[in-house]
C-alpha cells in the first residue's frame, strides 16, 4: 500500500513513533495525523515500521483506540493470506523455540475444518496438533495463543497450575483469550433483522 496521497499535497501533520505493543510484529509504530483527513482510518507496514493514518482531530485515547483495531487488522490479513499447513508448522517450531525453550515438538500441526466447538486440540501420543479452520483471518497474536495453548499440551496434559504457568511467558495470553471469548459470546447475540453491519 502507497503513502497517504493526502500528504503528498503537502498538508502540514504530526507524526509520532511509539515501540509497538508486544507481540505485534512490527518494531515500531508511527502515527501520522492529517486535517485533512476527517473519518477515515488506514494502516500499512513500512519495512519493520507499522504506519497508521488519522484524523489531526482525534484525543489521545481515539488514537490508541484506533491503532490497537487496524494492528489487529493487519496481523488478521497477514495471517490469513499466509498461514498454509506448512507455515503453521514452521510457527509452531518458532514460538516452541521462543516460549518453550523447543521442548514441545509437535509431529504434525495442521488446519481443520471439523472442530466447531474447540479452537483447537491436540494428542500428545501422536504429537498432533489440529487448529480450527474459523481461526483462519482472525490476528496473529489470536492464532500464536491457541498454538501455543495446544503446544503446551505436549508438555503438560491437563489444564491444571503448572499448564497455565508455561501459558505466562506469553505476553497476549489474557489479550487473546478475551478476544476469543469475545467471538463465542458475539455467536450468541441473537440476530437483529434490519440492523447495519458495521
Amino acid at each position: 500500500m502507497s503513502a497517504d496521497p493526502l500528504n503528498r499535497a503537502g498538508t502540514p501533520q504530526r507524526s509520532t513513533t511509539s515501540p509497538p505493543p508486544s507481540g505485534s510484529g512490527a518494531s515500531a509504530i508511527e502515527v501520522r495525523r492529517s486535517a485533512r483527513r476527517r473519518r477515515t482510518v488506514s494502516a500499512y507496514r513500512e519495512g519493520d515500521r507499522t504506519v497508521v493514518l488519522i484524523p489531526a482531530r482525534m484525543s489521545e485515547a481515539e488514537e490508541q483506540r484506533w491503532v490497537n483495531v487496524m494492528l489487529d487488522k493487519l496481523a488478521a490479513q497477514e495471517s490469513k493470506r499466509s498461514l498454509g499447513d506448512a507455515e503453521l508448522a514452521e510457527r509452531a517450531r518458532r514460538l516452541s523455540e521462543q516460549y518453550f525453550a523447543g521442548r514441545a515438538r509437535p509431529a504434525t500441526v495442521r488446519w481443520v475444518t471439523n472442530q466447531n466447538t474447540r479452537w483447537g486440540s491436540c494428542t500428545p501420543a501422536e504429537g498432533s496438533i489440529r487448529l480450527s479452520h474459523r481461526l483462519q483471518g482472525m490476528p496473529e497474536y489470536v492464532v500464536d495463543y491457541v498454538l501455543l495453548h495446544e503446544l503446551a499440551h505436549l508438555l503438560v496434559p491437563g489444564h491444571g497450575p503448572r499448564f497455565w504457568r508455561l501459558l505466562e511467558a506469553y505476553p497476549r495470553t489474557e489479550r487473546a483469550r478475551g478476544y476469543l471469548e469475545g467471538v463465542v459470546a458475539a455467536a450468541r447475540l441473537p440476530h437483529v433483522p434490519g440492523a447495519r453491519d458495521e
